[in-house]
């Protein structure tokens, strides 16, 4: 299995450096000494001041404050950290001809690298409320035809002309009922899914695999990646439930499909309790990036357990984040990386975990609501983000 994983690793950098190799990225900083030496983390002493943020306030702090630093298996993490240099931030983007160069160090080094060219900062409000919330998502994988037979009766859409960013369009329950709205998406489709609730869910997620029986009979599994949505605000479908009454919300979507089950004339009012909707577009998949998550907001592929979605006015997007979270779903304390957003994802600690693609991800994403405390890592050298 070492091997195996090692071998992934490999091609994971191999085509994460191929695709740096077509952008225009800043040159590489000057290769680090073979073996990093081992700095303790007291002798690095914490950089004076804050660092404010229109919605977060970021306080140093000596290495020794994260919990759990020592333990942390950051081979994992450094995928993110290489997939990251495809489109780092301004911050960053100096320091990855090191990362890359340490994509395969052992543990210290890596380690001994951070506490060198990083300085760590407790992520807060502007109140000074250090703790906050963690959720999770995933890449869920469904069934779906290219066209529409007696079961797959129910869409999923690319884009309608004319849709636009920051302006309203039609709402959930406009779209399932006005015919201008049905209009406008016909010739839109580009799949079709049997259960409402799995298209619900995939909304939700933001993005998804099909696995797509073509007319021919032939299946391939393609990538959904977000490509846009009606502008509409977002709407918890479980604080509905619980708005009517409903005790028994989780594992979702399995308890919802449940109660749909037994109360099918209410379908139409739990789907359009939230007005959002969200379209696609079909991406092709080859062996590397089936091995990763979609691209999030940052535009870089996601890596499981490794990649976050933040608010971007509490953290830049590339920013390297130690995480720690502690609830009876999982206990977290390691190096993850900002790479997306979401719009339910807002406020200084607020943070969505990417827990993978599957069903197993998908039965921990449904649980996890659980406490957080964050600690941006910044490069040492620079005084403000």
């Amino acid at each position: 299995m070492k091997r195996g994983f090692l071998a992934l690793c490999g091609a994971v950098i191999v085509a994460t450096l191929a695709g740096c190799a077509s952008r225009s990225l800043p040159p590489p900083d000057a290769a680090p000494p073979a073996s990093p030496p081992q700095t303790r983390p007291e002798t690095l002493p914490p950089l004076t001041g804050s660092l404010n943020h229109p919605k977060s306030r970021w306080v140093p702090v000596n290495w020794t404050e994260l919990p759990g630093f020592g333990d942390d298996a950051l081979h994992e993490a450094w995928i993110a950290l290489v997939a990251n240099c495809a489109r780092p931030n301004a911050a960053f983007a100096p320091l990855c001809g090191e990362v890359r160069q340490l994509a395969l160090a052992d543990a210290d080094g890596q380690r001994g690298w951070m506490m060198q060219r990083l300085q760590p900062y407790r992520v807060e409000s502007l109140a000074g409320q250090s703790e906050g919330k963690l959720t999770s998502y995933f890449e869920p994988i469904y069934d779906a035809t290219r066209r529409p037979t007696a079961t797959n009766t129910i869409a999923v859409y690319q884009p309608p002309a004319g849709l636009a960013p920051r302006r309203a369009w039609y709402t959930r329950q406009e779209i399932d009922t006005l015919p201008e709205a049905q209009a406008a998406l016909r010739g839109r489709e580009i799949a079709w899914m049997s259960d409402p609730i799995d298209v619900l869910m995939l909304q939700i997620q933001g993005s998804g695999r099909l696995r797509i029986t073509e007319p021919d009979g032939s299946r391939r599994v393609v990538r959904l990646a977000f490509a846009g949505s009606n502008e509409q605000p977002y709407r918890s479908v479980n604080q509905w439930l619980l708005s009517q009454g409903v005790t028994r919300i989780n594992p979702w979507p399995d308890a919802t499909k449940d109660w749909v089950a037994q109360n099918p004339q209410r379908l139409p009012q739990l789907l359009w309790s939230n007005p959002r909707y969200v379209f696609f577009r079909e991406e092709t998949m080859n062996e590397v990036d089936a091995a990763f998550g979609p691209r999030g907001a940052q535009g870089v592929p996601l890596t499981a357990g490794r990649s976050i979605a933040v608010d971007r006015e509490s953290i830049p997007y590339g920013t390297p984040v130690w995480l720690a979270s502690t609830g009876p779903v999982a206990q977290l304390q390691k190096l993850v990386v900002a790479q997306d957003t979401g719009s339910a994802i807002v406020g200084a600690v607020r943070a969505d975990y990417f827990a993978g693609t599957g069903p197993d991800a998908g039965r921990l994403a449904s649980r996890m609501d659980q406490s957080l405390r964050l600690w941006a890592l910044w490069p040492r050298q620079l005084a403000a983000p």
